[in-house]
């Protein structure tokens, strides 16, 4: 499949042909394991103190005495203690830190579900369906010149991103953030904000500087390109920006 090389102004240079891994089968059930994997990567396993609520010289008083057999204080008034109902008890059944909390997944599903979600990112249906603006785009996917990766003024690259076409996607991940509902707005995570175009390029000369401060919009090198990336939230077909010398690293990882 050949595809044209845009420029900065948004009009055709040249014409190359897509790498093979773009062939690659769509396996929405691979890419959704490897990036829940991603995410439980990242997760701290935490449990309690294994003696909390146990210190203490509480005992019980035995039966006989009219009294629930648990343990209690020594001195009155002779509340019950150590019991997981008491004040300042133990838990019944406390989160520990031995508990498995990692989604494994093998070397090679996760190498084809990283292949999958590249090729997923040339199908326009999915792009579209992912809710991306791509009316005003010349194709998809859509392939620039390696000047972008130079460009390292975040005003150029408003101007570029709106000749080839991406701005108004830009614009909808601006619009579209949410207050998050429930306690993770008081954890430092109280927006919910939607996902722009992924830049991957060949090699960082700036242009993670001039697109970072754009809404939705991240740069990633192409050798640290991975599933999240590709597959925000486990859904396939995000608007992909390549650079050629992305999709030339892209031929000789993948053949």
């Amino acid at each position: 499949m050949k595809v044209h090389v845009y420029s900065l102004n948004g009009e055709p240079v040249e014409e190359i042909e897509l790498p093979k891994v773009f062939q690659t089968p769509f396996r929405p059930d691979l890419i959704r394991r490897a990036v829940i994997a991603s995410w439980t990567h990242r997760i701290q396993p935490w449990g309690t103190d294994p003696m909390a609520g146990k210190r203490t010289s509480a005992e019980s008083i035995g039966k006989g005495h009219g009294m629930a057999r648990v343990k209690r204080m020594k001195t009155s008034p002779r509340f019950a203690a150590f019991v997981p109902f008491a004040r300042g008890g133990r838990r019944t059944h406390p989160p520990k830190v031995e508990k498995i909390l990692r989604e494994e997944i093998n070397k090679k599903e996760r190498r084809l579900a990283l292949m999958s979600a590249i090729a997923a990112t040339a199908n326009a249906d999915l792009v579209k369906e992912r809710g991306h603006v791509i009316d005003g785009i010349p194709q998809v996917p859509l392939i620039v010149a390696d000047d972008l990766e130079k460009v390292f003024k975040t005003a150029e690259t408003r101007e570029i991103f709106k000749k080839l076409g991406v701005w108004q996607d830009i614009e909808r991940a601006k619009r579209n953030r949410k207050i998050r509902a429930g306690k993770g707005k008081m954890r430092g995570r109280k927006y919910k904000k939607a996902k722009g175009p992924l830049v991957v390029v060949a090699k960082n000369e700036g242009i993670i500087q001039g697109a970072r401060n754009h809404p939705g919009v991240d740069v990633v090198v192409v050798d640290n390109l991975g599933v999240e990336f590709l597959a925000p939230g486990t859904h396939p077909g995000r608007l992909t920006i390549w650079t050629k010398g992305a999709i030339e690293r892209l031929r000789e990882i993948y053949g």
